[in-house]
C-alpha cells in the first residue's frame, strides 16, 4: 500500500531537489549545535513558508535514529481516533519512506491504536515532517498515527502504550509530535495563550497541558498528539523538554491582527 503526498506543491515544493535545498535554506540560520539524541520533538505543520523555520531549526538539533513514530492531528475527521497506518510505504519527493511493520504491530498489539489507513490520505500534519526526517536521519522508516479528539485518560493510555512498546524495542525511537499552537487570534493573545502551554510543556506536565488547553480556549491543533508524546517520554525518563524557537505566521505575512503560532521543543 502507497500513500501518496496530498500537500505536495502546496505546503512545500513537489520537486524534490527544490524541496531539499529549501530545507537547507530553512535550516541554516540556527546555531551550529551538536546534534544529540532525544526522546521526542514537538513541530509545526503549516506551509513551509510559515513554519519550515521552525521545524528545520528543532530538527537539526537532533541526532535522529532509523525509527521514528510521527503522531499529528486528524484535521478531517475520517477514519479511527487513533489511526495507525501499519503497512507500506509513503510516497514523497524525496523518495519513499516505508513503514516499520514490526514496530506498528507492537503498538497495534495493546489494543490502544487502530490500524486504520483512511484517515491518512488526506492529512497533511504527519507529512510535512516526513521531508525534514529524510533531510536529517541517514536511514529512516516511520510509524504514522493521526489522532482525533479523545479524553485525557484516553491520552494517558496511549502514551502508556507508546512507553511500554518504545521501552522494549531493541533500537532507539523518536516520537514526532505535530501541532501547531494558537490560530487566528491577535499576536499579543496567541503569545500569552501559547506561553502558557508551552509552560506546561516545558514542565513536562501533559495532564496540566490537556487541562490548560481546554480551560484557556488555546487553539493548539495537536494537544492531543503532544498530550500522548509528553506522557510516553515522561515514562521513558525525560528530564527536560526545551523550546528551541517560537514565531507566527505574522513574521511572514506582516499581519498581526490575526496570527498562528507556531513552536519547535525538543524533549529529552
Amino acid at each position: 500500500m502507497i500513500r501518496l503526498p496530498a500537500v505536495a506543491g502546496q505546503f512545500y515544493p513537489a520537486d524534490g531537489g527544490e524541496l531539499r535545498s529549501l530545507i537547507a535554506d530553512l535550516s541554516s540560520p540556527a546555531a551550529d549545535v551538536q546534534p544529540y539524541r532525544a526522546l521526542a520533538a514537538i513541530v509545526p505543520h503549516a506551509g513551509y513558508v510559515y513554519s519550515g523555520a521552525v521545524a528545520a531549526q528543532t530538527f537539526k538539533r537532533l541526532d535522529i535514529p532509523s525509527q521514528v513514530v510521527v503522531i499529528g492531528p486528524n484535521h478531517h475527521g475520517t477514519g479511527a481516533d487513533l489511526a495507525l497506518m501499519r503497512e507500506g510505504s509513503w510516497r514523497m519527493p524525496m523518495g519513499e519512506v516505508n513503514i516499520n511493520s514490526a514496530l506498528a504491530d507492537n503498538l497495534l498489539s495493546g489494543g490502544v491504536f487502530s490500524a486504520d489507513y483512511t484517515a491518512h490520505v488526506p492529512e497533511h500534519s504527519l507529512e510535512v515532517q516526513i521531508p525534514f526526517l529524510q533531510y536529517f536521519a541517514a536511514e529512516l522508516e516511520i510509524v504514522p498515527i493521526c489522532a482525533s479528539y479523545i479524553t485525557y485518560e484516553e491520552c494517558r493510555r496511549a502514551g502508556e502504550e507508546l512507553a511500554r512498546v518504545i521501552k522494549a524495542w531493541p533500537q532507539p525511537v523518536l516520537m514526532v509530535a505535530s501541532t501547531d499552537m494558537t490560530h487566528y487570534e491577535s499576536r499579543n493573545i496567541a503569545g500569552r495563550k501559547d506561553r502558557l502551554a508551552l509552560e506546561c510543556i516545558e514542565n513536562l506536565d501533559s495532564e496540566a497541558l490537556y487541562s490548560t488547553v481546554i480551560r484557556e480556549k488555546i487553539s493548539m491543533c495537536g494537544f492531543i498528539p503532544v498530550t500522548i508524546v509528553l506522557t510516553a517520554a515522561v515514562l521513558l525518563g525525560a528530564s527536560r523538554a526545551e523550546l528551541v524557537r517560537y514565531s507566527d505566521s505574522g513574521e511572514v505575512s506582516g499581519d498581526i491582527g490575526q496570527v498562528v503560532g507556531y513552536a519547535g521543543l525538543v524533549v529529552s
